[in-house]
């Protein structure tokens, strides 16, 4: 199937509420303006100069989300374009991102990355780390960004109750955060569910899932 008829699939099965990122890392632009052409938007990357690549040579009505680890020291290379980054774990990472988005005087939309695994090769925070942030003095003084939700990645396992259990938790500690949220309205994010586990993240409650291997097919690494 061509990635059109990929794309065309996957949105059919997404409810109205859910939205549809295309894990495009490590794709060759031309597959990512084949996306483009048949109507998708929303792109992820896993590494800063990769993406920043990619913006340069596509469309400029791009949403870049970038969704892999991310190193304090490349924040400025993606604080001019990048909508939205999945993967902040700290508030050292935070205090930056801020930093550079000031510097092109706009405001980054961010996700609070939750460890739910059990692997410890996972990135993230508690859900009390995350709580201490939003809470704390220092955090109503960043006006550079704005957190608008959590994401977790599930343990890589066949066992799909484990898997459950942990989109459920990632729920709830949604649920809980956003009742401490200085404005909850903003706060309507839950980033989890790949190609592997989105219908079942779905009916735990995402509402943005990143896929790609079911779009672009298998990955080369």
């Amino acid at each position: 199937m061509s990635i059109q008829e990929n794309l065309n699939h996957i949105k059919e099965t997404l409810p109205e509420h859910v939205t549809l990122v295309a894990v495009s890392k490590t794709k060759p632009v031309s597959d990512l303006q084949e996306a483009y052409d048949a109507g998708q938007r929303i792109f992820g990357e896993n590494k800063i100069q990769e993406m920043a690549e990619k913006h340069e040579l596509l469309p400029k009505d791009i949403e870049w989300h970038m969704i892999g680890h991310v190193q304090r020291n490349k924040v400025k290379y993606m604080a001019p374009f990048v909508s939205l980054i999945h993967g902040v774990e700290n508030k050292k990472l935070l205090n930056e991102i801020n930093k550079q988005a000031a510097k092109h005087e706009r405001v980054i939309n961010c996700l609070l990355q939750i460890k739910i695994a059990d692997e410890d090769s996972k990135f993230g925070m508690t859900e009390a780390e995350a709580l201490q942030i939003l809470q704390s003095d220092t955090f109503s003084e960043l006006k550079h960004i704005n957190i608008v939700g959590v994401m977790g990645m599930a343990t890589f396992t066949e066992n799909e109750s484990q898997i459950k259990t942990e989109f459920s938790q990632l729920k709830t500690i949604f649920n809980s955060l956003k009742e401490h949220h200085v404005n909850p309205t903003q706060f309507k994010t839950l980033s989890m569910g790949m190609s592997g586990d989105y219908p079942l993240a779905i009916a735990c409650g995402s509402t943005m899932v990143r896929i790609g291997s079911s779009i672009f097919g298998v990955r080369n690494y």
